[in-house]
């Protein structure tokens, strides 16, 4: 006996009742990749071409004192080895980096200990003491060289003649200072966010134990402060060895090339038209970096385990 298979009406469509979207077309579901078209090109040409030939122009003889581009091996990093160019930049760099970064960590862990309470007086301290980052690094430090000129706002204040950019020993440190003064907004919210997120009962059982706010802040806070200390220390120490604004618009490598960090010679050679020996300092500049960020992220990554 044969069966017969009945199948199932559609129900009717209710009067008024919204009807169901149709299934969309291709076209519509996976968009064509050349709408991310016009941001590669503008990625390729202003960013990932000029990289990539940084590995290429510093092994020519690259200048703007004749036409053609021919391969010179390692002559560019000879010359800036051998008239103490590259030494030079790299222990002023170097050391430009490290007070930097000390600077800014430490002015920016003192203002998140002291404005960590959420009073509306905190609060607005910290808008103020955020405002540097939000200033060009190039006007901070005309403002700067204006102020510390020998005959600047400081001098006729103190009523003294202080040449404060012009010692050979003292202005790299001030301008260190003033770099970690631009910068310490940063360091400071992220450290007040690193305090905020420690829990309470943490505190309170450390206080129950008998520990005062040095005990507590050495054996409690601090450690769990370790990712913070990761971040800013290493954007910190990055960020100052690409440094060029502060630099520039205060003593321009001066006096004597005692603040020439890395940028500035790039800077001056290049507007000399030797444009390859700039780009073996900036492929230089390039390994320096990262022979200082590898170690550094894995140092601080492992002390974050280990606390």
């Amino acid at each position: 006996m044969a069966h017969t298979v009945v199948r199932a009406k559609k129900p009717a469509p209710v009067p008024g009742a919204p009807k169901r979207p149709g299934r969309l077309p291709r076209a519509a579901v996976h968009h064509p990749w050349w709408f991310a078209l016009p941001a590669i090109v503008v990625f390729a040409g202003f960013f990932l071409v000029p990289n990539l030939l940084n590995f290429y122009y510093p092994f020519t003889d690259w200048s703007s004192y004749h036409p053609d581009i021919a391969f010179t091996g390692l002559d560019n990093f000879r010359t800036i080895a051998d008239d103490g160019s590259l030494l030079r930049a790299i222990r002023t760099t170097l050391l430009y980096a490290v007070l930097a970064a000390f600077f800014q960590n430490g002015f920016g862990l003192v203002l998140a200990l002291l404005l960590e309470d959420d009073t509306r007086f905190n609060r607005f301290f910290r808008a103020v003491f955020f405002l540097p980052v939000l200033i060009s690094a190039l006007a901070t430090g005309y403002v700067f060289q204006a102020l510390l000129d020998q005959d600047g706002a400081v001098n006729s204040v103190l009523g003294s003649d202080v040449p404060w950019l012009g010692s050979t020993t003292w202005t790299l440190v001030a301008v260190t200072l003033i770099h970690g003064w631009k910068w310490m907004g940063l360091a400071m919210l992220i450290y007040l966010a690193g305090l905020k997120g420690i829990p309470g009962d943490v505190l309170e059982a450390a206080r129950m134990d008998g520990a005062g706010p040095l005990r507590t802040f050495w054996s409690v806070r601090w450690p769990m402060l370790a990712p913070a200390v990761t971040f800013n220390v290493t954007t910190a120490l990055i960020g100052s060895m690409n440094t060029f604004d502060i630099v520039q618009a205060t003593t321009g490598g001066g006096p004597a090339a005692s603040t020439e960090v890395f940028n500035i010679y790039m800077f001056r050679i290049f507007g000399q038209g030797l444009y390859a020996q700039a780009s073996a300092m900036s492929l230089v500049l390039f390994l320096v970096v990262v022979a200082v960020a590898i170690p550094l992220v894995v140092g601080l990554r492992r002390r974050e385990q280990l606390l």
